[in-house]
């Protein structure tokens, strides 16, 4: 028997045929690559909107141009009313659909629906407090010509998602359906629109959080150590808004755009937060460090053109896509039943827009930082809730939370006259119900007998001899139907002061500093919103809810809250300080911002008028302007103060040849940052009772005033045992080298602010998945940012968190009365809410710099900017 040995040949054959076959694997690789790319490619495209050619819509009653310029920013003209909101609704939805659907979910509470169980305790939250039961019942009271507005926009919309689903609405779908396959979009409806001005309530609510920090360090902290880190607002130092009140009794002829008879026109994230209070900010935006805005209007008397001038930068959360979409909506030509000529920022998701101009004024707005929240410690006892000695019944309302993949949850929601009870739902707020500490506190006002009011302290006998348990219940303007949504029509159509106050009126939640330009060259200010007037108390800390001696009674009337028009200075700021000096006739709130950046602004504007006019340019300059107040103190501080390590010395220098802006590329910047949170930190966390760092123009204040007071008890600090100032900034000096050390080198001269403060731009939803590569789908960044904390240029930063921008000027925009033309605006991100689209974050690089792009208005200038031009047509 013979047994053949195989030869080199056809080992040769065995090597040529594994090449082949790993060539036909490699092959087969990429042939499935490429397919798989192809279908990425159009998994994504296939969503993008169209932007030319025709398109018909039912509904439609005549043709309406949609015109894009080259960042993708509409004009929309048509020829009525109703097809110009209609359009609008169709415009946002073709950019921003699942931002919308997301929203309305939120404002809901219905975000379970989506993301599944781990959303069930916001929704739990956000049902309590009820937002879309409000937007319901202020969208049965509207006047039938608004509520036509709302209905074309929601047509417009529902006419978009007529025939498309999944991937073809967005990308997000397409994930969304790996987890929740049996999601599908419901229609729009006009709740769904008007329920997002409570979000945006939410995210500029004001004082909650500080009344909340304080009622927990009652019972750790005496009252005296509260009341020097919550300092009272620096009138000595930093400027009020309107310094003289002007008397603007409403016009006559001027009927209050909340009337209800009229028209308006005519006159995911898929992890869990630790604390639901987190959740909710992820969701809607964070009332925390940086959320604010700057606005001013300088008269024509100061500028070079003779016109006013007016900025606006709204400091927002940072979100992807941005909070706001820029428009334009023009009526072809203006009639009474089609008034509208507007460009300007609004939000994806509602009619009009919110900030911006028509052919005559020019309006912006910033956070009017009134306190509108009152936390009340309620007594309650079973189904009831004590008042005056006797049981009142609580409201009681049930709903049902939907859970994705789950079972639906039953929950019971509770109410006293006060509003929602909101303890145990949050940490914070349980902890109050468990032991509370009303804070002594004087009244405000007597009570209707008279007579002041007993001073609160902890519960008193009579309160422990009601029967019950304690729970904490919420307070809050926006809880309560109001006409915001009416009126943002009327304030889009004012051509006077007069018609724009008494739009104004109306503008009720969120309260708002609103100021004003026209084309007659006039400029003014005007303090809208629903603003309480108190019993005793002025809800500084928690109130007694069982005494209805400290309820709200009434609010102030318009024609007394603070107004403006055309003051003697010539020009007015608003950046979230104090309104009016304490001898104003209503509380208005404790907690205003500081007033450093209102201070800068003033004396900014003050140097371009010494220097002979103010410019666009030069508001433009001041939206960028980086200087931190608190870092001009360091260098003074400092000296004299005892440094054992060369290097550490070395890095000191680089403050002492800044000049305090917070560049960027700034070595010096990054230092004077880091220094910052070391010594916040030492001063007040690290400490056996830790005390709130939160509010970093306060904790400007606070600082600055112990640097004046080397002998203060706070400088001594057992825990990282330091006694004495010396001693507490020389180790955070040295704590602030040695922690730059670690994130940047040992070179000092190679440090820089921007990375260490950069941006990474997260989706709303997806962006925070815990999955990288769906992260990677959507996130971008991050981008190096200059600015900072209670600075100008508003980058907020989390003390002790992170460096990173977390809150910013969501938007900047200069308009310019002599020519809308010569207006220029940029926000965040860009116009769309596609990823992979160019317009998803083609702004995003300007903004970092402050570079603002041209706002065509005139029709010719708009034919000029278009690149892209969408009919949409009636359907036959």
């Amino acid at each position: 028997m013979t047994t053949d040995i195989p030869t080199a040949a056809p080992s040769r054959s065995i090597a040529a045929r594994i090449g082949r076959i790993a060539f036909l694997v490699v092959a087969g690789l990429l042939v499935i690559a490429t397919a798989a790319a192809f279908f990425v490619v159009w998994t994504i495209q296939r969503s993008f909107p169209q932007t030319t050619g025709d398109i018909p819509l039912a509904g439609l009653t005549s043709e309406v141009t949609v015109q894009r310029d080259a960042r993708g920013v509409p004009t929309i003209t048509a020829q009525n009313s109703q097809d110009l909101f209609y359009a609008q609704g169709f415009v946002h939805a073709q950019d921003r659909f699942f931002e919308m659907d997301f929203r309305r979910h939120v404002t809901s509470g219905r975000v379970a629906e989506m993301f599944g169980e781990s959303q069930v305790a916001t929704d739990a939250f956000l049902r309590t407090l009820g937002w879309r039961v409000v937007a319901e019942q202020e969208v049965a009271a509207m006047d039938e010509t608004t509520l036509g507005y709302y209905q074309a926009y929601a047509d417009g919309v529902n006419a978009y998602l007529a025939d498309r689903s999944g991937a073809e609405l967005s990308l997000e779908y397409a994930v969304l359906g790996m987890q929740n396959p049996d999601y599908a979009p419901e229609p729009w409806v006009p709740a769904d629109s008007v329920a997002w001005l409570k979000a945006m309530a939410w995210d500029l609510r004001g004082n909650v959080e500080s009344e909340t920090e304080r009622a927990l360090l009652a019972a750790t902290v005496d009252s005296d150590t509260i009341s020097q880190i919550y300092p009272e607002y620096p009138f000595d130092r930093n400027p009020v808004i309107v310094p003289t009140l002007s008397v603007l009794p409403l016009a006559a002829s001027g009927e209050s755009a909340a009337g209800g008879g009229g028209s308006a026109v005519a006159a995911v994230t898929w992890t869990e937060a630790t604390d639901v209070i987190e959740a909710v900010s992820l969701l809607v935006g964070d009332a925390g460090e940086g959320i604010g805005s700057n606005s001013w209007v300088v008269s024509g008397e100061l500028t070079d053109t003779g016109m006013p001038l007016l900025a606006n930068d709204p400091h927002l959360g940072a979100s992807l896509p941005s909070v706001w979409y820029q428009i334009q909506l023009r009526c072809e030509t203006a009639t009474t039943d089609c008034p509208f000529d507007l460009a300007g920022f609004s939000f994806a998701g509602l009619p009009s827009i919110v900030i911006g101009h028509n052919g005559t004024v020019a309006w912006g707005f910033t956070n009017l930082t009134t306190d509108v929240t009152d936390l009340y410690i309620e007594k309650v006892d079973g189904d009831s809730y004590w008042r005056d000695g006797a049981l009142t019944p609580l409201e009681v309302r049930e709903e049902t939370i939907s859970v994705a993949g789950g079972d639906d949850i039953p929950l019971t929601i509770r109410s006293t006259v006060h509003g929602p009870i909101i303890s145990g739902l949050t940490d914070d707020f349980t902890t109050i119900a468990e032991d509370p500490q009303l804070v002594p506190t004087q009244p405000s006002a007597p009570d209707a007998a008279g007579s002041a009011p007993p001073v609160v302290g902890p519960p008193d006998a009579s309160a422990e001899a009601l029967s019950g348990e304690y729970a904490v219940s919420l307070r809050w303007t926006a809880l309560d139907p109001g006409t915001t949504a009416v009126a943002l029509f009327a304030l889009g159509t004012a051509t006077t002061f007069d018609e724009f106050r008494a739009a104004a009126s109306g503008f009720d939640v969120p309260a708002q500093n609103l100021i004003y330009a026209d084309t007659a060259g006039n400029i003014g200010y005007q303090a809208p919103g629903r603003l309480p007037v108190r019993g005793a108390g002025d809800g500084w800390v928690p109130q007694p809810g069982w005494l209805s001696a400290y309820d709200w009674t009434g609010y102030i009337p318009f024609e007394e809250l603070p107004a403006s028009y055309n003051p003697s200075e010539g020009y007015i700021v608003t950046a979230n300080n104090a309104i009016v000096t304490d001898d104003y006739a209503y509380f208005l709130s404790r907690d205003w911002d500081a007033g450093y950046r209102a201070g800068r602004i003033v004396d900014l504007l003050e140097q371009a008028i010494a220097e002979g006019s103010v410019t666009a340019d030069d508001m433009r300059r001041i939206q960028m302007d980086s200087e931190m107040w608190i870092g001009t103190r360091f260098v003074e501080a400092l000296d004299g103060v005892p440094i054992d390590r060369p290097e550490v010395e070395q890095a000191i220098e680089l403050l002492r040849a800044w000049d305090a802006q917070n560049d960027a590329s700034s070595p010096a910047a990054a230092y004077a940052n880091v220094l910052w949170s070391r010594l916040a930190q030492n001063l007040f966390s690290e400490r056996e009772n830790p005390l709130p760092t939160t509010g970093q123009a306060r904790m400007f204040t606070v600082v600055s005033a112990l640097l004046d007071e080397p002998t203060a008890s706070l400088w001594t600090n057992e825990s990282i045992g330091v006694d004495g100032r010396n001693a507490m900034l020389a180790l955070s000096a040295e704590q602030a080298y040695d922690e730059l050390v670690s994130l940047q080198g040992d070179a000092p001269a190679l440090w820089n602010w921007g990375s260490l403060h950069a941006i990474t731009l997260t989706h709303q939803t997806l962006g925070t998945s815990g999955i990288a590569p769906i992260e990677m789908l959507f996130n971008r960044g991050p981008y190096p940012v200059s600015g900072g904390s209670s600075v100008v240029n508003a980058t907020g930063w989390s003390l002790g968190e992170s460096y990173a921008t977390t809150t910013v000027p969501s938007m900047r925009m200069v308009i310019d009365l002599s020519d809308f033309d010569a207006s220029t605006w940029n926000h965040l991100t860009g116009a769309s809410g596609h990823a992979f689209h160019p317009h998803y974050t083609d702004q995003t690089e300007a903004w970092t710099k402050g570079e603002q792009s041209p706002w065509p208005f005139s029709p010719e200038a708009v034919t000029k900017a278009t690149v892209d031009t969408l009919t949409l047509l009636p359907a036959s």
